[in-house]
């Protein structure tokens, strides 16, 4: 999917896990369109970089360190993102954790309430925010990052899978909100990506990372920059008629 030029220029665009993997991806697709480009997470060593990228490839940049789990830093980033650009026209809700492989009996209390405070509290505080400053201006696109573990079961992975779900249901709940205020909500669902998530659960064995790739009808893994080609369509206006949608980047994987 090509991006196009021009398409969110001079659009005020936040990337949240914008650190690394597909959230930095991102950062980049909007920041070559000619987007300023508002870079979030919660490392800011990672964070820094990435926005020091966005600057290196023509864009603007501001980095905000925030743990999106947090109300109140939530709602600091936003209010800081109005205060300096006076508006907010795409949000890219991406910052998530996996957490430890875990049967549904095996996964702990406290894995359990981590993983959802980040993948699907973050979620939902990010859009209590950001949604607010879209309909004062009349205006606005959200994509949230959910998994093709928010379509179908994933054994070993009760939380991540659970909170991938709910992002896709607080997506569509929110669009049809939204719907007719000229706000588009829509979730991505990458398959397996090559990206430092992916590097976590390969540990190491390339053996691993194979079978992966052999798993895949296309043969390989993901790269971050095909889902981030996604995500910037589904934010432009390209994508005008597109709402409520959690749009698969797999490979093909759920078609198996």
């Amino acid at each position: 999917m090509e991006s196009g030029r021009g398409l969110l220029q001079k659009r005020v665009v936040l990337v949240t896990g914008a650190g690394s993997g597909i959230g930095r991806a991102c950062a980049l697709a909007f920041a070559k369109d000619g987007a300023t480009v508002v870079v979030v997470d919660q490392d800011e060593m990672h964070g820094i970089q990435s926005a020091k990228m966005v600057e290196t490839v023509g864009g603007t940049s501001h980095f905000i360190r925030c743990n999106i789990a947090d109300p109140s830093e939530v709602q600091h980033m936003v209010d800081s993102i109005v205060g300096r650009f006076g508006r907010l026209d795409v949000a890219v809700n991406n910052a998530g954790i996996e957490g430890p492989k875990a049967s549904t009996v095996q996964c702990t209390l406290q894995d359990w309430e981590r993983i959802m405070s980040v993948n699907l509290r973050g979620t939902w505080l990010c859009m209590k925010y950001e949604i607010p400053v879209m309909l004062k201006q009349g205006v606005g696109a959200i994509v949230n990052c959910s998994s093709i573990a928010g379509l179908v079961g994933f054994p070993d992975s009760p939380a991540y899978t659970a909170s991938k779900h709910g992002v896709v249901g607080l997506t569509q709940s929110a669009a049809l909100e939204c719907a007719r205020s000229h706000i588009r909500i829509n979730a991505v669902c990458p398959g397996v990506i090559q990206t430092p998530m992916i590097d976590r659960y390969v540990g190491g064995d390339e053996r691993i990372r194979r079978n992966l790739a052999e798993n895949e009808p296309m043969g390989r893994l993901g790269n971050p920059s095909e889902v981030a080609d996604a995500v910037h369509w589904l934010a432009s206006d390209r994508a005008s008629f597109i709402t409520g949608v959690a749009l698969p980047v797999d490979g093909g994987w759920l078609a198996q």
